[in-house]
């Protein structure tokens, strides 16, 4: 989830501790923590290209329905309100004849001085390796501007993923999204729509990731999203 740890979590992890005592066995909660050199979403930097720390809790039944939460510090800017972005979200996931689905609901939460919370419905689908995805925009608490439309289906991310196993078990990924609407232009911070891509390579919790943009180069600033970035990240799981 941008699926990428503050005081609130500790206040999500006891009431998911209290949960997990009536749950059946069938049921799981786990939580997961990690730090990356920049928290890239959908090959834009989350955080001028500095550090992230990160981390959530889920829970997954066995019937396919999960629920989790997920936060990370962010920054878009020396004068800006944003410093923490936290995610909830809950969908269904499954597999029926070699063919995987996943489809749910994320809600994105901000500083209450940005205004800017905004939440998509997601579905995806995939075979083997290959997994198609597309996110819409659902609704949000940001004011268009005149000729602005942030409405229901007024933005949308798809993207293109594949993953396999190479060298002794690590996961090499292969990724190419295009983002697109109102919205998604005036969070963003970019003219028009624009497509992202990246390669990554994964083994025990150690990442390495090379992401790019086709955005034009405007000069220098902070977020420099015209350019490749090479991040380097380590993330933990643990059963609850």
């Amino acid at each position: 989830m941008k699926l990428s740890t503050k005081s609130t979590l500790l206040a999500v992890a006891v009431s998911s501790a209290c949960m997990f005592t009536a749950l059946p066995t069938y049921a799981e909660v786990t939580a997961n923590a990690g730090v990356t050199s920049n928290y890239i979403w959908r090959g834009l930097t989350q955080t001028t290209n500095d550090a992230a720390v990160q981390g959530g809790i889920d829970y997954a039944h066995e019937s396919g329905f999960y629920a989790g939460t997920w936060a990370s510090n962010v920054n878009y800017g020396a004068d800006d309100v944003y410093s923490y972005e936290h995610d909830m979200y809950f969908g269904f996931s499954g597999e029926s004849n070699d063919i995987s689905y996943d489809f749910g609901y994320l809600y994105y939460n901000y500083d209450d001085e940005a205004n800017f919370d905004f939440a998509e419905v997601y579905g995806s689908v995939g075979m083997g390796g290959l997994s198609l995805t597309l996110s819409v925009l659902a609704h949000t608490e940001a004011d268009e501007a005149d000729n602005r439309d942030y409405g229901f289906g007024e933005a949308t991310y798809v993207s293109l993923d594949y993953g396999l196993e190479v060298l002794n078990g690590s996961e090499l990924g292969f990724h190419v999204g295009y983002h697109q609407g109102d919205f998604a232009e005036d969070f963003n911070g970019v003219v028009g729509g624009y497509a992202d891509w990246g390669v990554s390579i994964a083994k025990d919790g150690f990442s390495f990731a090379v992401t790019g943009t086709d955005l034009d180069d405007d000069g220098a600033d902070a977020y420099d999203n015209d350019s490749v970035k090479f991040t380097v990240g380590y993330s933990m799981d643990f059963e609850l």
